[in-house]
């Protein structure tokens, strides 16, 4: 009775548990490219030079792990076979944060780490990131807004366009990392 109970249990949970589609799990999954500052490195912060990196906000659309498609301007597709490791809000969050966090000028928090410390709040929205069908494009969008500590608020719009981009998984995630590179770079400068 014990091992019929057992074999039952085991069944049931087989059918809970798949990856990807049909239980398949995916040929691969995407990510944007590795940033990090050099193992050893100290930085000291005061709360006002503290930073806070925020997931930014994002439409639904973008809110699944798959590298959406800008077909028309009021349609997204998603691309076969085009799986991010995480949501794309999340891999431009950490993304930054790794490029500000790796010119060691600054001490960056991350959501979960006491942003509640910091002096500098760094948010914003993704407005898109994947692949412009029209005109056969890589694109990354992003408002940040940074929050200082009196209350200051500042917005920028970032963009990041890579035309000629095949309509390949690989070719479209290789080109998002290259523009999250330049994107990132950029945000790092506005926040100094």
């Amino acid at each position: 009775m014990k091992k019929r109970a057992v074999l039952v249990a085991v069944l049931l949970l087989g059918g809970c548990v798949k990856v990807g589609e049909g239980g398949k799990p995916p040929r691969q999954l995407f990510t944007l490219p590795p940033v990090s500052a050099p193992a050893g490195a100290l930085v000291t912060a005061t709360p006002i030079t503290t930073l806070a990196v925020s997931e930014p906000d994002t439409e639904r659309a973008l809110g699944l792990t798959r590298i959406a498609v800008r077909v028309n301007d009021s349609s997204i597709a998603y691309m076969k076979e085009g799986l991010w490791s995480e949501r794309p809000a999340r891999l431009l969050r950490n993304h930054i944060a790794e490029v500000i966090r790796a010119r060691g000028i600054r001490l960056v928090l991350i959501d979960g780490e006491d942003g509640a410390q910091a002096g500098q709040h760094l948010g914003g929205r993704l407005i898109f990131m994947g692949y412009d069908d029209r005109t056969r494009s890589a694109v990354i969008r992003y408002d940040a807004l940074l929050t200082k500590l009196d209350g200051t608020l500042a917005q920028r719009r970032f963009e990041a366009v890579e035309k000629g981009v095949a309509p390949k998984p690989e070719a479209v995630a290789e080109a998002l990392g290259r523009m999250s590179d330049k994107l990132a770079a950029e945000v790092a400068d506005w926040v100094g």
